[in-house]
């Protein structure tokens, strides 16, 4: 019987004309692909292999999955949409299935998804609602870091109006479930960001942290969770509190994630929690400007891969556990 972590691992190759093709070609001339299955279009990567001046190797695994225009890079085309949507619909399917032990995805390009008339606010919204999943969380992790969004891809001005309670206490219960279940930590500990400068100040700078978060983080406390804050967010990423801490949680995007990107920044994968499959992702987008010129880095791919297989097999033993218990 094939275990989930002898599975293989499932790669979207991501929008036809950004870097995601370089990548997965870059990364097989380095052997970086045993036991993965690449999603993709075999014309575009054969064509985007002589581009590069690569070989495509009789040995890379790919399912194929056409797009209408394969002889794209650096100009995105609409009318690959429906093939770019088909590759992450296979690899979730194939996860749900049990085929695949983890998904990989290659960049997309949200502007060109919704340019083809395509409601995409993101890869993490779209798995949640494939998976059913009723709240996903975005985590990026580096070698260092681990940061957490208790808000995604949000306006500034409609942050504080979806922060709540029962959403922070949800998704650091997600976070604490799934940094045990997947990253086999037996205790993880949480520092939490608060929304406003100095944490609000004692409530002088905005009211939030004392009505909505400081009540959320008692009450996680009381049912068990090692959860710390609401601290200040320049207070938080620091030395003295990172190295306690299993995972930073921020309460919108650009409060967490530019900490992470300045420390890791194509070193680090974006991860999605609370979902029933494993999925890891490069950190960057897609890089129209370098598509074919040989200058893409891998390193965010072959973390991400890592990632995966890592959390692949955290999962097989919690589940093992699980059934033993």
């Amino acid at each position: 019987m094939t275990t989930a972590s002898h599975k293989p691992i499932a790669l979207t190759v991501g929008e036809p004309a950004g870097i995601g093709p370089d990548l997965v070609l870059q990364l097989a001339q380095l052997g970086g692909l045993s036991n993965t299955v690449i999603i993709g279009d075999t014309r575009l990567l054969t064509q985007r292999a002589a581009r590069l001046g690569l070989t495509l190797s009789d040995e890379l695994v790919i399912r194929n999955v056409t797009v209408d225009d394969p002889d794209v890079c650096g100009e995105p085309s609409t009318a690959n949409v429906d093939g770019v949507i088909c590759m992450l619909d296979v690899a979730i399917d194939g996860c749900l299935d049990g085929e695949f032990a983890a998904m990989v995805t290659g960049p997309l390009h949200k502007g060109v998804i919704n340019d083809a008339g395509v409601p995409f606010s993101g890869h993490t919204e779209y798995l949640a609602e494939r998976t059913g999943a009723a709240m996903p969380v975005m985590l990026l992790a580096s070698s260092e870091l681990r940061v957490a969004l208790i808000t995604t891809h949000l306006p500034l001005r409609e942050v504080s109006d979806a922060i709540s309670g029962e959403r922070i206490k949800q998704i650091c219960q997600i976070i604490d479930h799934d940094l045990r279940s997947k990253f086999g930590l037996q205790s993880p500990r949480l520092l939490v960001c608060g929304l406003n400068p100095h944490a609000g100040e004692g409530g002088h700078l905005g009211r939030e942290e004392i009505e909505i978060i400081e009540p959320a983080l008692a009450e996680l406390r009381d049912v068990g969770l090692d959860v710390v804050g609401p601290l200040p967010a320049d207070t938080l990423f620091t030395e003295k509190y990172l190295r306690n801490a299993d995972v930073a949680v921020a309460m919108y995007h650009d409060q967490g994630l530019p900490v992470l990107k300045y420390q890791g920044f194509g070193q680090a994968a974006n991860i999605t929690l609370g979902l029933p499959i494993i999925r890891t992702s490069v950190d960057h987008g897609t890089a129209f400007d370098i598509a074919g010129t040989g200058r893409a880095d891998i390193g965010s791919l072959k973390v991400a891969l890592q990632q995966a297989r890592l959390m692949s097999v955290s999962q097989a033993k919690s589940d093992q556990e699980a059934s033993h218990g």
